[in-house]
């Protein structure tokens, strides 16, 4: 196999902005068909990445011998099941974020994906290259000790009832707010670079508006051989910000904002700030890395026992914000 015969399932902004786009310029990818429950919504994208065919079912594609890999760009609660029934359907599948609603969930499936059918989540903040340069620092031991984590991201997430996204504000279908939604992705790279950590003491709650979910969490974590974690994540503040920091004894890097290509390295009080670019469109890198894994019949970078680690964390989290108590994140494993 040298290249992949791609079905996209949803028709909503994630695929509008970047899958689609991504699948499309990927030279080894075809874009074959786009499903979404709103013909009209799937034939829009079509027609915008220049043509392909429309379906509203699930199972039509799976059944579909021309079909090698399923983009699932679907709402949370439907992400298990379908995994499922694509990787019994021998089709490989890249899942968007998070992998289930709860650790449970995404425990059922963890250790699938990992023959012949490859099976990835779209964690694609660990392509990013300030991710990568903080692998190959910790690697040469150029932080020293790291002693601390700090994780920050606020902004401001109005969704009225009538918007199509407000299943974001269902904790039935999203799995939780702002940890569910942004958190995951700052906890994955974390998980990334450190592993999990040992516990984490925890306030989550819902201060501003009228939602099922959580729009503010705060939390310590600590990490038995390395750094302690400070956190904190908002839906209710128009002050924006994203910012991962890694501080050692020896030097420290700031990202802020995490997305853009600015990277602070501070070395003793020596400060150099460094340019290092994402791709134009940061899910590109992540579907040919997934490409790759098929062709080579290697694991994609973010497996879903990989993926699964974030959902358990998230998991402690409530439990430690619900309970009032530091929480041993590996005594949540049956």
């Amino acid at each position: 196999m040298d290249s992949i015969r791609w079905a996209l399932i949803g028709a909503g902004d994630i695929a509008q902005k970047r899958v689609g786009p991504a699948l499309k310029a990927e030279p080894r990818s075809r874009l074959e068909v786009i499903v979404d429950v709103s013909p009209e919504r799937a034939k829009k994208l079509a027609d915008q990445l220049g043509g392909c065919t429309v379906c509203d079912r699930l199972d039509t594609v799976l059944a579909n011998p021309a079909i090698d890999a399923v983009y699932l760009a679907t709402p949370v609660f439907l992400h298990v099941e379908q995994v499922r029934a694509a990787l019994q359907a021998g089709k490989h599948v890249l899942c968007e974020k998070p992998l289930a609603l709860n650790y449970e969930q995404a425990a059922t499936i963890a250790d699938k994906g990992s023959g012949k059918v490859k099976a990835g989540v779209a964690y694609f903040r660990r392509f990013y290259p300030k991710y990568l340069q903080a692998r190959e620092m910790l690697a040469t031991g150029a932080f020293g000790q790291v002693v601390l984590l700090r994780l920050a991201y606020h902004t401001w997430c109005e969704i009225k009832p009538e918007d199509p996204k407000f299943w974001r504000m269902l904790k039935a279908k999203s799995g939780g707010g702002v940890l569910s939604d942004m958190g995951c992705h700052m906890f994955d790279v974390m998980i990334g670079l450190f592993g999990l950590p040992a516990t984490v003491f925890a306030r989550v709650r819902t201060q501003t508006f009228a939602y099922e979910v959580e729009d503010s969490a705060v939390m310590v974590m600590r990490y038995e051989r390395g750094p302690d974690v400070t956190a904190s994540f908002n839906w209710n503040s128009k002050t924006w910000t994203q910012e991962f920091e890694i501080i050692g004894t020896q030097a420290k890097v700031k990202w802020h904002p995490y997305d853009s290509a600015s990277v602070a390295r501070t070395v003793g009080r020596n400060v150099e700030t460094l340019e290092l670019p994402n791709h134009a469109n940061v899910h590109y890198p992540m579907i040919a890395d997934f490409v790759s894994a098929v062709i080579e019949d290697r694991a994609p970078v973010v497996t879903l026992g990989e993926a699964a680690k974030t959902n358990l964390l998230l998991d402690a989290i409530y439990r430690s914000s619900a309970e009032n108590c530091e929480v041993a994140i590996q005594e949540l494993v049956p």
